[in-house]
């Protein structure tokens, strides 16, 4: 009896260091002078959203400022008027909570504050790093069902646990938002570049569309390399020390751990070092096309362990695989070939060593970019089309945007870092080849400096600096995400 008052004692101590805005009124300023990242401004209006009585379930990569977010959502609802001691903040991670019970850290947070556990005024409950609490979404899933005055938001960076459970048993109870690494959108207003961009208007597809141009397109290119090998993560972006050594940052506190420590048992997974070659082998060759036959072969692993690795990366945001198409645009029945990036090309870079624009893998690395700012859109069906007609005729078009309803293509994009095919569209065989095929008259083609129009037989071709897209499409990205959650 007397170990358990000591310990409710320690844990009571615990949470006031925790909850400073108890009794200063604010978050502690290591993070309220941090940048909020723009997501905050979609994750926001779900919180406070009381109309649903459901739970926020935050996941995403590690590092990518979750804890930031939820921090910086305490300060604005501070700001707002919601009592200080409305608020509360848990951190499961910390040792001293080991198992136990949401509720029972809930109400002795009541206790604390001197409030009656059947106290019925709104508050605010954060659950940061949920995954360290066994069967956390049936605690969480009770706790919804049984306080309709409170909004609990929880986070995690076990992504791939995480997103399973939640889909599993919070159906109707938990909203997810997954925050991916930065865009490159983000990453120019974190570091205050914007001045670099200037907004214009072009005819496209019949419609006046916003593009950006830069007014300086060798310092607009200088970031864009930055971004590849330093830009995924907010605190390496304003880390020089990180910088210096962005393997220690990267590879062992963001993936040893999510390929060590997170590891989820019900993928089956069993050789975390194998688990982790075939990774490290992903990473060397982001945006290439790969098939389980090769991989096998060159990794030595079983096809069908390769699938699982392969659910599990992708399940923890570090890979997307990307499916092919072809030169009609029909998906394969029997797929045996696609391509795999990662979700945040800076991976790359801490597993091997930063990259400079005339490096042999530059190319891979600028689509593997490009890709970064297409991947977190929600509803958006992409694509990349390879087909072989004869040994003579092959191709591929990097990005093909696909109709999911008649599957067709929409658009058409190929990513490239150079400036010669703006002066010579005619050798872009592949998409001249593909765009009757598909009966698209449109297709944008990315440059290293070079904004052009040209109008060819087949169609239009508009050419535009890849820093460029990369922007334009990181900020149509965050747009539609605001969209999709109806803000």
């Amino acid at each position: 009896m007397e170990y358990t008052a000591l310990l409710e004692q320690q844990i009571i101590g615990r949470l006031r260091v925790d909850n400073p805005w108890w009794t200063e009124g604010k978050i502690p300023s290591f993070f309220g002078n941090m940048r909020p990242r723009m997501y905050l401004d979609i994750f926001y209006p779900l919180v406070t959203d009381l109309s649903i009585n459901r739970s926020v379930v935050l996941m995403g990569p590690r590092r990518v400022g979750k804890t930031v977010m939820i921090y910086h959502t305490i300060q604005q609802l501070m700001a707002e008027g919601v009592s200080a001691q409305n608020i509360i903040y848990i951190s499961v991670e910390t040792p001293i909570y080991n198992q136990i019970p949401l509720e029972q850290l809930f109400n002795l947070c009541k206790l604390t504050l001197g409030k009656q556990t059947n106290d019925q005024s709104q508050y605010y409950v954060f659950f940061d790093e949920i995954q360290y609490l066994k069967d956390w979404e049936v605690h969480l899933k009770s706790l919804v069902d049984t306080y309709h005055n409170v909004r609990f938001v929880v986070s995690g960076s076990a992504a791939a646990e995480l997103r399973k459970r939640s889909n599993e048993s919070g159906a109707g109870r938990f909203t997810d938002f997954i925050l991916p690494p930065l865009t490159f959108y983000e990453y120019i207003h974190l570091k205050n570049y914007q001045n670099l961009l200037i907004r214009q208007q072009m005819q496209w597809y019949g419609m006046d569309v916003d593009y950006y141009n830069s007014i300086d397109i060798n310092r607009l290119n200088q970031l864009f390399i930055d971004y590849i090998n330093y830009g995924g993560y907010p605190e390496v972006v304003f880390s020089d020390k990180i910088r210096e050594n962005p393997g220690q940052f990267i590879r062992h506190d963001i993936i040893d751990k999510v390929l060590l420590r997170d590891l989820p048992s019900m993928y089956g997974i069993q050789d975390v070092q194998e688990l982790n070659s075939v990774f490290t082998m992903i990473a060397y060759h982001s945006g290439e096309q790969f098939s389980y036959e090769g991989m096998s072969q060159e990794s030595g692993v079983r096809k069908d362990v390769l699938r699982r690795y392969i659910e599990y990366l992708e399940a923890a945001f570090l890979i997307k695989v990307i499916h092919r198409t072809d030169d009609n645009a029909k998906r394969y029945q029997r797929e045996t070939s696609f391509k795999i990036y990662l979700t945040n090309p800076s991976l790359r870079c801490a597993l091997f060593q930063p990259i400079t624009e005339t490096d042999a893998e530059i190319g891979n690395m600028v689509e593997t970019a490009v890709y970064a700012q297409w991947i977190p859109r929600l509803g958006v069906d992409i694509a990349y089309a390879n087909w072989r007609t004869s040994k003579k005729q092959q191709g591929e078009v990097d990005i093909v945007g696909m109709d999911t309803g008649r599957q067709k293509p929409c658009w058409a994009v190929e990513v490239k870092w150079s400036d010669r095919y703006a002066e010579h569209p005619e050798e872009l065989s592949s998409l001249l080849y593909f765009m009757p095929k598909t009966n698209l008259n449109h297709a944008l083609i990315t440059t290293k400096t070079t904004t052009a129009r040209h109008a060819l037989s087949v169609g239009q071709m508009q050419f535009m600096p890849v820093a460029c897209y990369a922007y334009i499409v990181g900020k149509n990205t965050i747009n539609k995400t605001r969209e999709m959650y109806g803000l």
